[in-house]
């Protein structure tokens, strides 16, 4: 893994064997990217990282420019992990929880522009994320929900659903708070 532009580019990203996650492919991740800087001014956002894992996604935030992300994951190893790339790229803005996602939904009050969920493809709750961050208020007026997940699964009768962008087995479906 690597990070694939801004002011980190170029570095790599090689966490440690073992940890219990399913990263982002760089191809995916570069055109999800791609799509996201046609959209968004990444210096102006707060970012949400749920089921963070290494941190492959919110360190490319970074790196384009967020100064203030949170990434949430329950894994130990996976949060230390990244507190040390955090640390080791120097990111004041980048805030590690180690915490369970749904809990955090619950709990947190703060409101992001950017939420994006990158959740284990078998999580028996995958489908109601959209549904327990919009009965929250995580997300501000016209922010945008990212969710990653298997290409198989679909979202678009959600109501807050705007599109999805599919790469091979992986899927990214975007939703709107109105």
């Amino acid at each position: 893994m690597r990070i694939i532009s801004g002011d980190l580019r170029g570095r790599k990203i090689d966490p440690p064997k073992g940890l219990p996650v399913r990263p982002t492919t760089d191809m995916s991740k570069e055109a999800l990217f791609n799509v996201l800087s046609n959209r968004l001014d990444f210096e102006d956002i707060r970012v949400l990282d749920l089921f963070s894992g290494t941190g492959n996604i919110s360190l490319e935030f970074a790196s384009r420019g967020v100064t203030d992300l949170v990434a949430v994951d329950q894994n130990f190893k996976c949060c230390a992990f990244l507190t040390s790339m955090v640390e080791e790229f120097k990111l004041p803005g980048v805030r590690v929880v180690r915490d369970r996602v749904f809990k955090f939904i619950e709990r947190t009050h703060e409101p992001f522009d950017l939420i994006f969920a990158d959740p284990p493809y078998d999580l028996p709750e995958l489908a109601e994320i959209p549904d327990r961050i919009f009965k929250t208020e995580l997300l501000k007026p016209n922010g945008l929900l990212i969710l990653e997940h298997p290409s198989f699964q679909h979202f678009s009768n959600h109501i807050n659903f705007v599109e999805k962008r599919k790469y091979g087995q992986t899927s990214f479906s975007f939703f709107t708070q109105t």
